[in-house]
């Protein structure tokens, strides 16, 4: 692969032999209300893409079961024949059902399936990326991963996939599946609000793996927020781009992948994204991941 550019925020990371940008494309947003569908706005959709290319991103996040199947037509409509220094990272573990919910799918044949429909979809022989989805909506959940990850692992022999993660996991099922076949990154929900990874983000670090957050902003508390809106005040930025600029500066081994529908609010992320935070703003913010107080230690007892 060609080296991708170094002007977007964070620079870049190595994942497997692969060198991609520290700042990314999450696809989701382009399906419709719910992840299910079409977009309302199928030309705005193919433009986000071929815009977040043309800016230099090289990492882009999917999965066949947005839409489903729609996020992937639209990758390979937007952007096939693939650039060289393109890297496709995508997700199985789940389907869908006519609600919109997310019923899990990881028997050997339900990942097989998987596996060739994303090969299908976006019009590739290789993944270059497939992470392993795990837990549920409520997050991770206990589990072994043993027999999943090794039908992945045995997929990834017979070069249907270059590379594996593991998605929506405890620290303990990482370790699982590290133990099955080498993985080159976690993608798990962490932000500035829900630290509860931040022992798991160093040890990867420490070992080369990345590390991918999804929502940035979920799960604030409305004083985290406050906090969080006032260094963003401060600034002159949003509170999304702290959050992501905040992301890239906790560890060189995180990667983001923020999704939008707007070529204009991709560009506003980029550029939020490479707000410098000084040691009072880091100061500042680390409040909001700590712990809040117990009733003894608020009664003084």
């Amino acid at each position: 692969m060609t080296t991708p550019s170094t002007s977007l925020p964070g620079g870049t990371w190595t994942l497997g032999d692969s060198t991609v940008t520290r700042f990314g494309y999450g696809a989701m947003q382009l399906a419709g209300p719910g992840v299910m569908g079409p977009p309302a706005d199928r030309d705005g959709a193919l433009a986000v893409l071929r815009e977040a290319v043309g800016l230099g991103i090289t990492h882009i996040d999917t999965s066949d079961a947005y839409g489903p199947r729609i996020t992937n037509e639209l990758i390979r409509e937007a952007l096939h024949p693939y650039p060289a220094s393109l890297f496709l990272a995508t997700k199985v573990g789940a389907t869908r059902d006519a609600r919109g919910g997310w019923p899990t799918a990881r028997r050997p044949a339900d990942l097989r399936r998987q596996v060739h429909e994303n090969l299908e979809a976006l019009g590739v022989d290789t993944l270059d990326l497939v992470n392993m989805r795990m837990g549920d909506a409520r997050g991770p959940q206990p589990g072994s991963v043993t027999e999943a990850f090794e039908t992945l692992a045995e997929l990834r022999r017979e070069g249907l996939i270059r590379h594996l993660g593991v998605s929506n996991v405890t620290p303990e099922q990482v370790a699982e599946a590290r133990s099955v076949a080498p993985i080159v990154c976690v993608q798990n929900m962490y932000n500035l609000a829900h630290r509860h990874d931040d022992g798991l983000v160093d040890r990867l670090a420490a070992d080369g793996i990345a590390y991918v957050p999804f929502f940035p902003l979920g799960g604030f508390t409305p004083l985290q927020s406050e906090v969080l809106s006032k260094v963003a005040g401060r600034l002159g930025t949003t509170p999304m781009s702290v959050a992501l600029a905040w992301l890239l500066r906790r560890s060189p081994n995180i990667l983001l992948i923020p999704g939008t529908s707007s070529t204009a609010h991709l560009r506003e992320n980029i550029a939020g994204a490479r707000i410098p935070l000084s040691g009072q703003d880091m100061a500042e913010l680390d409040t909001i991941g700590r712990p809040a107080p117990t009733g003894s230690e608020t009664d003084g007892e």
